[in-house]
């Protein structure tokens, strides 16, 4: 059973940091590009950012300059560092493929900014 296990979530003031960890089983992060995405409440899932299997980079322009994308395929591990962390960016961080695949959303972690 493949599984992505999403960790680092918690509550941060405006202007702050968090560093997000997605562990997957098998060679998910090594093999595809990877992906990830959030969830406010009263809205859809949105896409964040995305990293290819060589590395490039891709991001929402609400994140470009503050958020950062990495892997470390040795670890099968995605990561999301946040900075500047702005009230909107509140919501449940998911990682996945990109493009997404329906059977590999975890249970996500909750980002909240708030003074």
């Amino acid at each position: 059973q493949v599984l992505l296990v999403e960790s680092g979530g918690g509550l941060v003031q405006p202007g702050g940091s968090l560093r997000l960890s997605c562990v997957t089983s098998g060679s998910i992060a090594r093999d595809y590009a990877m992906g990830w995405y959030r969830q406010a409440p009263g809205k859809l899932r949105e896409f964040v950012a995305t990293i290819t299997s060589s590395s490039i980079t891709n991001y929402v322009d609400s994140v470009k300059g503050r958020f950062t994308i990495s892997r470390d395929s040795a670890k099968n591990t995605v990561y999301l560092q946040m900075n500047s962390l702005k009230p909107e960016d509140t919501a449940v961080y998911y990682c996945n493929t990109s493009p997404p695949r329906a059977r590999y959303w975890g249970q996500g972690t909750q980002v909240t900014v708030s003074s």
